[in-house]
């Protein structure tokens, strides 16, 4: 009897483990289901590496100038901006190119919406309205480089940088098919040099160049004011950085302070909680997909590091120094990865965010900066 006990305790504990592995393999499988697949910009070579399922695959040729390149996907369609001004599509499954064209010849931006893309040109002064097959549609001269281009509804807005305006178009269309736009508002004097835009709720935010405040437009009603934004000394925040390397989390939004060693810490509604001291002077900020962390990139001479705040403490909890500078970081949405682009030694690193160490490195990828990442599941 006591024999008997004891086999049957062991093979419910057993049974136990059995389950309890089955479901973290489970759960391993899932997340090795989706396919996720990294489009790398290899800033000096016209190309985007490609890498699979954590393997380097090779890359994508012909991109044009990808000094800051930026790819964006929607459905199964890929799209690439180059800076002398081609918008090139193509397909991320099967890593061919399918068309492109020339909206200038220096582009900053783009939108992609159901119908449509938008372009905001340098060279050509110009916004351009393309059909999701890069055919054109419209072109709106503004005399001026355009800059932070966003939807919201069925407006289309941006800024003029040289003209110190905010434009508003409106799609007459209403979403219906292709698009028809006009320019529905303008804010004229908005602040000295527009040069970045977010959308957050209803509201179109933009910083500028030679203004200690930030613009915004209600798009519902059509309204614009300032926001001056203080430090906690009640000293105005001398420059806005780029509204790219903020991080909004459910309750704070995280801004890099330029020229200084700080992550500034406000509310939603920009009021100031706190100041982060930093190792040095950051540049670029990113919320892993559950915001619990942030990843925090440097210039000067820590470029090499990478820090790691804890976004409800708000304190730094992890440091990473690589062997050359960092351009680039992203959080894996389904694994527990976050890539490091290592622009001098030509690689991408890999760190597992569930233990927190340096787990692989992916080398021969050329002069990495932009991680973007298509995800397609199997």
């Amino acid at each position: 009897m006591i024999l008997k006990k004891i086999v049957l305790s062991a093979s419910i504990t057993a049974l136990f483990f059995v389950n309890a592995e089955a479901q973290n393999f489970n759960q391993m499988l899932t997340a090795f289901k989706t396919n996720e697949k990294l489009f790398i910009v290899e800033r000096e070579n016209e190309s985007l590496a490609i890498i699979e399922q954590g393997m380097p695959k090779g890359s994508m040729t012909g991109v044009h100038n990808m000094n800051h390149g930026v790819v964006k996907f929607d459905g199964k369609d890929g799209y690439v901006i180059s800076r002398d001004g081609y918008i090139v599509k193509f397909d991320p499954e099967n890593e061919k190119i399918i068309k492109e064209y020339k909206t200038s010849d220096s582009a900053i931006g783009f939108t992609i919406e159901k119908n449509y893309i938008a372009v905001a040109n340098y060279a050509k002064k110009s916004v351009d309205i393309l059909d999701r097959d890069l055919n054109p549609i419209q072109s709106f001269e503004t005399g001026s480089k355009n800059v932070g281009i966003k939807t919201y509804k069925n407006y289309l807005v941006f800024s003029q940088m040289d003209n110190d305006k905010i434009t508003v178009l409106k799609d007459k269309n209403e979403g219906r098919g292709l698009p028809s736009f006009e320019i529905y508002k303008e804010f004229n004097d908005v602040g000295v040099m527009p040069f970045d835009a977010m959308i957050k709720d209803n509201n179109f935010i933009t910083g500028f160049f030679k203004s200690d405040f930030f613009g915004v437009v209600d798009l519902d009603t059509m309204q614009y004011s300032k926001i001056k934004i203080l430090l906690g000394d009640k000293k105005p925040v001398l420059k806005v950085p780029h509204f790219g390397f903020w991080s909004i989390s459910d309750g704070n939004v995280f801004i890099p302070a330029v020229g200084d060693n700080k992550v500034l810490v406000y509310t939603s509604d920009f009021k100031f909680v706190k100041n982060i001291e930093t190792e040095g002077l950051p540049v670029f900020t990113a919320l892993s997909p559950d915001k619990k962390y942030m990843a925090v990139t440097f210039s000067g001479d820590k470029f090499p590091v990478v820090q790691i705040i804890d976004t409800q403490t708000l304190e730094i909890v992890k440091r990473f120094e690589f062997d050359g500078k960092v351009l680039h970081v992203r959080w894996s949405n389904s694994r527990p990865n976050l890539y490091v682009a290592v622009n001098d030694t030509n690689k991408i690193a890999v760190i597992n965010t569930k233990d927190w160490y340096l787990a692989r490195e992916l080398f021969n990828i050329k002069k990495p900066s932009g991680i973007f990442i298509y995800e397609e599941a199997k």
